[in-house]
């Protein structure tokens, strides 16, 4: 018994790192210029034939990112809307934590915002359709109801608000501006909340 939940660990650990080598490789080379070698020899696997055990093939290792990145932005955009009542507050806090995965997590905010996951994950939703970004949608709409944020379609406040600041984000991750990503937050949110604010 042992014997198996050790086995099983070291499994379990390996997939990770299969994940973590990937998602590094996706960021930086593109998902389409990334091989399974490149995978394999990135995370400590032998061969490409080691991934097979743990995953079927490149695609099923993005879906599997997609789903752990998704799952784990949501869980905070939980957390930001449990300690905050108020959207400006919610919005603040998003703001916040998406700057500061830029800095320590620059990867994924890479395979959200720089990467077309739609062109190598045709079966998964969109993005925006995805559960974060949903919330996210909600916050808008409920900022909308209460007055704090102009009455618009809640659809064209995030594209208003989170244009600036993922654009922001697009910028620092692809190294166009060159400064660290907390240098621009202040601007980008003042500017992003001016367009949305209620006058």
């Amino acid at each position: 018994m042992d014997q198996e939940i050790q086995e099983q660990t070291e499994k379990d650990e390996l997939s990770k790192d299969i994940l973590v080598a990937a998602l590094k490789l996706f960021a930086d080379k593109g998902y389409f210029n990334t091989s399974l070698n490149d995978i394999a020899e990135a995370s400590g696997v032998k061969s490409s034939a080691g991934i097979y055990k743990h995953f079927k093939n490149k695609q099923e290792i993005a879906s599997a990112l997609y789903t752990w990145i998704t799952d784990r932005l949501s869980v905070s955009i939980d957390d930001i809307r449990r300690r905050n009542k108020k959207s400006p507050e919610q919005l603040r806090e998003i703001v916040d934590l998406w700057f500061r995965l830029a800095e320590d997590a620059p990867e994924v905010m890479k395979f959200i915002f720089v990467l077309n996951i739609n062109e190598f994950l045709p079966d998964e939703k969109p993005i925006m359709e995805s559960p974060p970004f949903i919330k996210i949608l909600r916050i808008l709409h409920g900022g909308i109801r209460a007055g704090e944020i102009d009455a618009v379609d809640s659809q064209l406040a995030y594209c208003h608000f989170f244009g600036i600041i993922e654009n922001t984000l697009k910028q620092v991750l692809t190294g166009t501006l060159l400064k660290k990503a907390d240098y621009y937050q202040t601007g980008a949110w003042t500017a992003a909340w001016a367009a949305i604010v209620k006058k």
